[in-house]
């Protein structure tokens, strides 16, 4: 009998795989309780909607009607989609490392009844290759193990269970004393990622390579910090991204290039890597991202999906790819790749923190207006009160899967950069209640996770902005404009961690290092108060740097900022136009032209 429980999921993953004849349930208590009473391991495969190898997974192996009577027979079977779930995938994956260094989706993990794990690996083939076994083998030495010898099973879990545990403890528990790295110590870091760049061929390592945007944000703050080499390091990585194949004809970015010379796609489109390029790309590369969001993964609510498959249906068959090799207008007459349809709350915010700074820099208005619309569904749909109370959500529903930091991070920082560049300051208003709500750390936890002593909060980000340093960063921003001395060294405290971890592997604590480096420095704020802000607003967005706050506001809306308690713009709002160029608050005489303030920042 298929019993199979994901006809009524909302995550589009787990929705793809409602047919299998498995017995799939989501990830929850009742399915660790089934396991618990019929004494069976529980099967956890992670994957997500456009994962081209989950899709081979599922059509090899979970389609077959014997290996899914060996899942109902022998284990519980779980399904998760790690966008919905980042806090079981990363529970998950710091497991697995102890079984391979192969890690990646689909994600393949065995646990206990009490969601230990305690064997793990990632995509299984139907028959063996090369020395991997076939997934019907892993399940039957999984089975021999759990039959024949227990103990040894349930010590090992209980022991990696441990191990996990010590380490999120101690990722946990900043010295306050510590305080954050030295410029010098992070400048360092460039000098390091220089000698690792791949020469012939640009970007950095071998096959696969990856855009890696958190990585080239940091070295874009570490030019303009002063560190030689990092600008020009971090604009020809840029630059080969957009002349390779890993940028389409549509101006969308692809996850990663298979060869070390940037060439065979892995074609599966995220918004979370295009969204990162967004806030450092040149002018036209940043403009066809833009586009690609614009017209491929925007909801007509303005709201941005999470991705665009790497597989699409050509003359009746599944391929790979195909779809994106044809040219341009070919591509019309066929039915492009799905859509991963999920809305997620921070991928979302990492979005409109990209389209705000990049339009507020170019001065496109459209990149402007995109990010607003994707804002205000968002906060409709996600938010109550100005409180995050929805991570995920497709047309089938809301997701039961509770906010995350990165929500509460991606989304604040999102809404802070969107509030400088249109001075609307009910943006800036609801990210002040995001940080304050992340700052107190009242994030729901799963109980699942709780039960087995596994969570470990947010991992290290290699391709993804960190929630836990978009929130500092976007705490820092709410302090500035608001004078909260106390918020700032929330900030300090809740990434040093990170950033001294970042010194020594910089791939994936590199925006951790771009914030210290704002930190280092005195705070500079350049207000523009003009009713039409004209050539203030480009002068005022050159001068953007680590440590530098760029607003530009209409004097009614400087006067609402005030009110609002943003005190920064307190007694702007008397001169039209005017900016103000202040260093830790303190401003110096307003500057009446564009040409006095280009003055006036050219002898800061």
């Amino acid at each position: 009998m298929n019993d199979n429980r994901l006809g009524t999921a909302v995550s589009p993953y787990l929705r793809l795989h409602a047919d299998n004849p498995v017995d799939w349930r989501e990830w929850g208590p009742d399915a660790f309780a089934e396991a618990r009473e019929r004494d069976v391991p529980v099967l956890v495969s992670i994957g997500y909607a456009t994962c081209h190898w989950c899709h081979v997974m599922a059509r090899e192996s979970f389609a077959d009607p014997e290996i899914a009577e060996l899942l109902r027979r022998d284990f519980v079977a779980v399904k998760v989609d790690r966008e919905e779930r980042p806090d079981v995938d990363a529970s998950t994956m710091a497991a697995a490392a102890a079984f391979t260094e192969q890690l990646g989706w689909p994600l393949t993990a065995f646990m206990t009844p009490d969601a230990h794990v305690f064997f793990a690996g990632t995509y299984s083939p139907p028959t063996p290759v090369d020395g991997h076994p076939s997934f019907r083998q892993v399940l039957g030495a999984v089975q021999d193990a759990w039959r024949d010898r227990r103990d040894e099973v349930d010590a090992n879990a209980a022991s990696l269970a441990g191990a996990i545990r010590q380490g999120a403890q101690s990722a946990g528990s900043a010295d306050p004393d510590r305080g954050l790295p030295s410029r010098a110590q992070v400048h360092g870091v460039v000098q390091a990622l220089d000698q690792a760049e791949d020469r012939e061929y640009g970007g950095f390592g071998g096959a696969p390579k990856f855009p890696s945007a958190p990585l080239l944000e940091f070295l874009a703050d570490a030019g303009t910090d002063g560190a030689p080499g990092a600008r020009a390091l971090a604009d020809r990585t840029l630059r080969v991204i957009a002349s390779s194949d890993l940028t389409d004809p549509d101006g969308g970015v692809f996850r990663y290039a298979t060869r070390r010379d940037w060439s065979v796609p892995h074609y599966e489109r995220m918004l979370y890597d295009n969204a990162g390029l967004l806030a450092i790309a040149p002018p036209a590369q940043a403009r066809g991202i833009a586009d690609f969001l614009r017209d491929t993964l925007r909801r007509p609510d303005g709201a941005f999906v999470a991705g665009q498959d790497s597989e699409s249906t050509i003359d009746g068959r599944r391929v790979e790819g195909e779809w994106y090799r044809r040219p341009l207008a070919d591509r019309a007459r066929l039915a492009p790749p799905p859509l991963d349809d999920q809305v997620l709350t921070g991928w979302n915010g990492l979005a409109i923190r990209g389209l705000a700074i990049a339009g507020a820099r170019s001065g496109d208005d459209e990149m402007l207006r995109l990010a607003r619309d994707a804002a205000d569904a968002v906060i409709a749909a996600h938010l109550r009160d100005g409180h995050v109370v929805v991570r995920s959500s497709t047309a089938h529903g809301t997701s039961s899967a509770p906010p995350t930091v990165e929500d509460l991070g991606l989304f604040a920082e999102g809404l802070v950069e969107l509030a400088l560049g249109t001075g609307d300051v009910a943006y800036a208003t609801t990210a002040r209640s995001l940080v304050t709500d992340g700052l107190a750390g009242t994030l729901t936890v799963d109980p699942v996770l709780v039960a087995a002593g596994t969570g470990t909060g947010e991992q290290p980000q290699t391709a993804l902005r960190s929630g836990t340093v978009a929130l500092a960063s976007a705490a820092v921003t709410v302090a500035t404009l608001t004078g909260d001395d106390a918020m700032r060294a929330a900030a300090v405290a809740l990434v040093a961690g990170r950033a001294h971890a970042g010194v020594d592997r910089p791939l994936g604590h590199a925006d951790a290092l771009g914030l210290t480096l704002a930190l280092h420095r005195p705070s500079r704020e350049i207000v523009v108060v003009a009713t039409e802000p004209g050539a203030f607003r480009s002068v005022a967005a050159a001068a953007r740097r680590p440590g530098t706050l760029v607003v530009t506001l209409t004097p009614a809306q400087a006067t609402a900022w005030a009110a609002a308690g943003f005190t920064l713009l307190e007694s702007r709002d008397a001169l039209d136009p005017a900016a103000y160029v202040c260093h830790d608050r303190v401003c110096a005489l307003p500057a009446r032209s564009a040409d006095d303030l280009a003055t006036q920042l050219a002898s800061d």
